[in-house]
């Protein structure tokens, strides 16, 4: 006598937590409606009793196919997004900042250039130049 039936099999495989999914097709002598239902609710995603056509058979392994290949896609998009999320930094809320020398003060109460803050806490680069204000008060030489 085996040491778990079938039905108990399918239940320690779908406990288990697997990255992506799979297909369970219970292939049995037993028959009876409830036999089905017990299986079908055990984690089984088809049931076949036997004796079975090849055909039949052939037939619902494609179907187990097309749901795996289906499943898969979402699966795959899911860990996808979940790593993008891991290295996504977001700029939120209020952020104090000096009125004059413009230095953002961070969480633990240090305050740093808006440059160095904006970095550190999105995805931002910097390039630096001079507005047409500031390129009047500072080099006035080179607006002639």
């Amino acid at each position: 006598m085996p040491v778990m039936d079938g039905i108990e099999v399918i239940r320690r495989i779908r406990a288990q937590a697997t990255p992506l999914p799979f297909y369970i097709i219970i292939l049995t002598g037993k028959g009876e409606k409830g036999d089905i239902i017990t299986g079908l609710e055990a984690g089984a995603d088809d049931y076949l009793s036997k004796p079975f056509d090849a055909g039949e058979l052939k037939a619902r392994l494609r179907v187990g196919r097309r749901m795996l290949d289906i499943q898969k896609k979402p699966a795959a998009r899911i860990t996808e997004l979940s790593q993008a999320l891991q290295h996504i930094k977001v700029l939120q809320g209020i952020l104090p900042i000096c009125s004059y020398c413009k230095k953002i003060r961070d969480d633990k109460g240090y305050w740093s250039q808006v440059e160095i803050y904006i970095s550190q806490h999105s995805q931002a680069d910097f390039s630096h130049g001079i507005c047409p204000d500031c390129k009047k008060k500072y080099f006035p030489e080179l607006c002639k």
